[in-house]
């Protein structure tokens, strides 16, 4: 029987982490992977105390500041469900069960698929949703991404340094992501950008070879050896049916990260806090885990 157990290891639950092992709590980390969305950024200019820092390598420092603190990590597992019984919740994964007194879900998102037929075909055949992983391995090729938000973004100018050329495929009017950023793709030379675009086909044979590209009156085959998907995220919010969640599937949370169930508290992404940032998970994951040691200091073992 733990104290606390936390689920997911992004920035918010690595976070939730520390200040867990600081409180002195009993409690496991469990997660599929370390790091998050956050490992999968390119570079990172608004992390306070860092001007510019690659995803990868603030994960890295993450991992510093767990080892410091010789946390249990189950690492590589995923959460299933979490059920309660009289107080004490089992959190259940693909290889085991776990009990605590309390949760925190830090679970984050995951990348929307494009809902054509023909993406189970081509995913890791040219399709993918993580041009940090999968980027060099286009190198000197021409590639697609699809999105016009920070994510595909940070996609495009990460593979302008790879890839022979990069076309994005944005579905709105305009590009929405950060000033800068939309800035740096539209005067880029080796960024053809789409706007008012849609991607109704891919083809190839065994891998991506082309896409067709929808905008009004006109379509256009585009002949491009990989795709990444950078549409939006899906918040990982279906480990327990009885949280309230808004409209988009966020979990609820108040000022203290407590949701609707006492002892189950939520941070990071996967929550309805606003604005989806590395800086504001972490807050969040520290704010819950202080709120945990409360809640468990006013109850009676």
């Amino acid at each position: 029987m733990h104290d606390l157990i936390i689920i997911g290891a992004g920035p918010a639950g690595i976070t939730a982490s520390v200040y867990a092992a600081r409180q002195n709590l009993d409690f496991l980390l469990v997660s599929q992977d370390i790091g998050g969305q956050a490992a999968w950024s390119g570079e990172i200019g608004n992390y306070t105390g860092y001007q510019l820092i690659s995803g990868p390598e603030l994960v890295e420092k993450f991992q510093e500041h767990m080892r410091q603190y010789n946390i249990a990590l189950k690492n590589n597992e995923k959460a299933l469900r979490i059920s309660v019984l009289s107080d004490i919740f089992t959190v259940e994964t693909d290889k085991a069960r776990y009990q605590a007194r309390s949760v925190i879900i830090a679970t984050g998102k995951r990348s929307k698929e494009l809902g054509l037929a023909q993406e189970e075909k081509f995913r890791n055949r040219g399709l993918t949703y993580c041009a940090t992983c999968d980027g060099p391995l286009f190198s000197k090729k021409d590639v697609a991404v699809i999105g016009g938000g920070n994510s595909a973004l940070d996609a495009a100018l990460q593979l302008e340094h790879i890839a022979n050329f990069v076309y994005l495929v944005n579905n709105a009017e305009n590009l929405s992501g950060d000033a800068l950023m939309r800035q740096k793709a539209e005067r880029s030379a080796k960024i053809k950008i789409f706007n008012n675009a849609a991607v109704i086909d891919i083809k190839g044979e065994k891998v991506v070879q082309s896409i067709t590209i929808k905008q009004p009156g006109q379509e256009e085959v585009v002949f491009v050896s990989g795709i990444f998907v950078e549409i939006g995220l899906v918040p990982n919010s279906g480990l327990m049916d009885n949280l309230k969640k808004n409209e988009v599937e966020e979990i609820k949370v108040d000022l203290y990260n407590q949701t609707n169930i006492p002892g189950i508290f939520a941070a990071g992404d996967v929550t309805d806090v606003p604005e989806k940032q590395i800086i504001i998970a972490a807050g969040e994951g520290a704010k819950a885990a202080i709120s945990v040691f409360k809640y468990l200091a006013r109850k009676p073992v």
